[in-house]
């Protein structure tokens, strides 16, 4: 992989440049970050032909091994592509993954690192070893990501918008809180997103 042609053009290599920052940022903190494909005309492309995934992906085969915090090969992996942003996680950060509108209530009652993507898929990052509560394996909403998995980190370009932050890393220090704390605030949101409301609107009017 990482064998297509550069684009070209002062937009893209703004791009690569805000990436590549970013990228290196997080590698500074000893966050482990894979290029991911890069998107052209709506379209993910790995550099693998004939790649058969359309969503954002590893742009290495052998990602989980090349997962790195190495300024100089992140800076060598930017240089001639605007590759997304990947964070792989289980290492100094799992992530819980929440999707839905249930995702802004858990926001307000923990504190740590948040990013969201389009369509609203919020990613709260924890620190590393914990294992999904039996009480939320039920939930297709919810995702841990943990060893051998990986997530899109801000600024990452997708097709319907970027990733980014609703709390920055540096607003808390770079502390991550407890996975079972994040899960707790889920399951409680969950729940009441799950609650009947009340309408508005009158249910027995006359024309």
């Amino acid at each position: 992989m990482l064998s297509h042609p550069p684009p070209f053009g002062p937009g893209r290599y703004l791009q690569r440049l805000i990436l590549r920052r970013a990228a290196q940022r997080y590698a500074a903190r000893n966050w482990p970050v894979v290029p991911g494909a890069t998107l052209t005309d709506g379209r993910f492309d790995c550099g693998e032909p004939g790649c058969p995934t359309i969503a954002q992906h590893p742009a290495l085969t052998d990602w989980e091994s090349e997962a790195t915090n190495d300024t100089g090969r992140i800076t060598d992996w930017w240089r001639l592509q605007d590759h997304g942003v990947l964070l792989a996680t289980g290492r100094s950060f799992d992530v819980l993954e929440l999707a839905g509108r249930a995702g802004r209530q858990v926001s307000r009652a923990v504190h740590g690192p948040i990013a969201v993507a389009p369509r609203l898929r919020w990613m709260f990052l924890v620190r590393a070893g914990g294992t999904l509560l039996g009480e939320l394996a039920e939930h297709s909403a919810v995702v841990l990501h943990r060893s051998g998995s990986w997530i899109p980190a801000p600024p990452t370009p997708l097709p319907e918008g970027r990733v980014r932050w609703v709390r920055t890393p540096e607003s808390c220090d770079w502390r991550l809180p407890g996975a079972e704390e994040v899960q707790r605030a889920a399951l409680a949101a969950l729940a009441y997103d799950r609650q009947p409301r009340q309408l508005w609107w009158p249910q027995n009017r006359t024309a």
